[in-house]
C-alpha cells in the first residue's frame, strides 16, 4: 500500500498573531507552495533523508553556506515527532494500529524562514499520510491539536493553531479561537469562505534567510500570560480586525480591506522587535500604494493590490534586493 499527501504554504491574511491568544484570524493555502509525503509499506519504520537533511558535503564551506541557509536542524526530527504523536493518539483513544511498518519520503518546496508556515506543513502532510495509511479518522476540527502539539509539546517550538487549522481545510477560513469555545470543547469555530470574496493578493517574501518564527516570538507570550494591559489589548484589537475583515467579505466588499491590513502590520511593529529588512519589505510595498503585512512571522508579506499595473510597480521596487514577488492561487 502506498498514499501521498500534500500540505501548502499558508499566508495569515489578517489577525496574526492572535490565533495563540484566544483571538481571531483569516488565513488561505496557496498552491505554489507545499511540502509532499508518500509513504509505501516497507519491512521497517524507515524515513529517508531529503536534500535538506543531507549530512555529506563537498567542502567545510559547502557546510557553512547550509548551516546559514538551512540552520542545524532537518526535516527527519519533525516527521519523527508526527509518527510519535500519532501513535500516542491512537493509544489514548484505544485506536489499535495494523502491525505493518512503512518507509517515507518528504519533499518541499516551501520557502524556508520566511513564514509561510513550512514546518507545520510537513507536519500536516505526514500526519494525513498516517491516517490513510491506517484506516485511522480524527475529525477534522480536531486534527490541527494534534498537529499542533508536534512543535510545542514535542518540540519545544512556539507556534499557534492558525497555521494547522488552514493547512488541514486549505482554501480560505476565516477561525474564531474563543476562550470559552476553545476550553469546553478544544477546538474554535472554523468556517471557510469563497476565494472569490477576496480581493486581488500577492506575496512578497525573501529568497535569502529571514527571521524564524522560534526568535520572533520574543516575550510576548510571557507579557499576555502575567495580563500586561498592553499585549492583552493588542491581542483583542488583532482579532478585531478578523472580524472586520470577515465581515466586509461576507458583503462583497473585499476591496476595502486593505487599510486593515495595514493597521494589523502597524499594531505588530508596535510589540515586536523587527528588523530592518523585515520593516523594508512592508514599506516598498505601501511605497506604490499596496496594502501590506506579515504573512507570518517575518520574512513573507502579504497585501491586496489594485491591478496589474500596481502589480508590475510592485515588481519593480523589490528589484535587486532578493525579493519574489507572486499571485497566489487559492487552494
Amino acid at each position: 500500500m502506498a498514499c501521498e499527501a500534500t500540505a501548502y504554504a499558508r499566508a495569515g491574511l489578517i489577525g496574526n498573531p492572535s490565533d495563540g491568544y484566544f483571538g481571531k484570524t483569516i488565513s488561505f493555502t496557496m498552491a505554489e507552495f507545499g511540502a509532499k509525503v508518500t509513504l509505501y509499506e516497507h519491512p521497517e519504520v524507515e524515513i529517508v533523508p531529503s536534500l535538506r537533511d543531507r549530512s555529506s558535503y563537498a567542502s567545510v564551506r559547502d557546510l557553512v553556506d547550509d548551516v546559514k541557509q538551512f540552520g542545524y536542524y532537518g526535516a527527519i526530527r519533525l516527521v519523527k515527532a508526527a509518527i510519535r504523536k500519532f501513535v500516542d493518539y491512537c493509544d489514548r483513544e484505544g485506536i489499535k494500529l495494523a502491525n505493518r511498518n512503512f518507509s517515507v519520503r518528504y519533499r518541499t518546496t516551501i520557502p524556508r524562514h520566511v513564514g509561510l508556515a513550512g514546518s507545520s506543513a510537513l507536519v500536516t502532510a505526514t500526519m494525513k499520510c498516517l491516517l490513510e495509511f491506517y484506516d485511522v479518522e480524527i475529525p477534522r476540527e480536531i486534527l490541527p491539536n494534534l498537529i499542533l502539539s508536534v512543535e510545542t509539546e514535542e518540540l519545544g517550538i512556539s507556534a499557534g493553531l492558525q497555521d494547522r487549522v488552514i493547512q488541514v481545510y486549505q482554501g480560505c477560513v476565516f477561525m474564531d479561537f474563543d476562550r470559552a469555545l476553545m476550553e469546553k470543547r478544544g477546538h474554535g469555530n472554523y468556517a471557510e469562505l469563497d476565494p472569490k470574496l477576496l480581493p486581488k493578493l500577492y506575496i512578497a517574501y525573501r529568497t535569502r534567510l529571514a527571521e524564524g518564527s522560534e526568535v520572533f516570538h520574543n516575550n510576548i507570550r510571557e507579557r499576555w500570560r502575567n495580563g500586561d494591559p498592553i499585549v492583552v489589548d493588542a491581542m483583542k484589537e488583532f482579532a478585531s480586525y478578523a472580524q472586520q475583515v470577515h465581515d466586509l467579505l461576507i458583503a462583497n466588499r473585499g476591496n476595502e480591506i486593505g487599510p486593515i491590513l495595514n493597521k494589523n502590520f502597524d499594531l505588530r511593529r508596535t510589540l515586536f522587535r523587527l528588523s530592518d529588512d523585515n520593516i523594508d519589505l512592508v514599506e516598498r510595498a505601501r511605497s506604490v500604494g499596496a496594502s501590506a503585512k506579515f504573512a507570518g512571522s517575518g520574512g513573507a508579506i502579504v497585501g491586496a493590490y489594485e491591478d496589474n499595473a500596481m502589480f508590475d510597480k510592485l515588481i519593480k521596487a523589490y528589484e535587486g534586493t532578493g525579493t519574489a514577488v507572486i499571485k497566489p492561487t487559492i487552494r
